[in-house]
């Protein structure tokens, strides 16, 4: 995803690596800035690839500044990238699902369990509503994108906790 978004970034005009970091983090870094070494060993990948070219060299008074820019074929595999759907992650394997069986095969209390799990989910919940309250119009689409599916695990969480005696039924070791 790091690479197709450096890529979109660069369809506006050629920039620097560090340019390119400011305008990732600015955009879609909330609370996970990139790194830059992970900027530039992407940037390099993509110039191996053919994806961008060096647009330019800046010589100054620190190390050389480079300016990348997109070609054809990176052009072309974002727009690929754009068009192919993402898979929806089903969860299959959830980790709270195996603290859930296993507290359940050893005698520990799953409905604790879920309830600091509720808890939990609930807290993040208030935390991301305050912080879309002052945020612009991308950082609310990113808070409901991840309040939806926190509401989701809330649900699921009632749904097993209403069914603990059966499955506790069939998990008994």
């Amino acid at each position: 995803m790091i690479s197709h978004t450096l890529l979109g970034l660069l369809e506006s005009g050629p920039r620097h690596g560090y340019d390119l970091k400011r305008a990732f983090d600015d955009r879609f870094g909330q609370g996970k800035p990139l790194a830059y070494g992970q900027v530039y060993a992407t940037l390099s990948r993509l110039l191996k690839n053919g994806f961008v070219e060096v647009d330019g060299i800046e010589h100054g008074e620190g190390p050389e500044r480079k300016r990348y820019a997109i070609t054809a074929e990176g052009l072309t595999d974002v727009e690929q990238w754009l068009a192919r759907p993402e898979k929806p992650e089903p969860y299959l394997q959830s980790t709270l699902y195996t603290k859930v069986v296993i507290a359940l095969m050893t005698g520990r209390s799953a409905g604790d369990l879920l309830d600091t799990q509720r808890a939990e989910h609930l807290r993040l919940m208030r935390e991301l509503t305050e912080r879309k309250k002052g945020g612009d119009l991308a950082d609310q689409l990113i808070c409901d994108h991840a309040l939806f599916h926190l509401e989701a695990d809330l649900r699921w969480l009632e749904l097993t906790e209403a069914r603990l005696d059966r499955l506790k039924a069939e998990v008994a070791l």
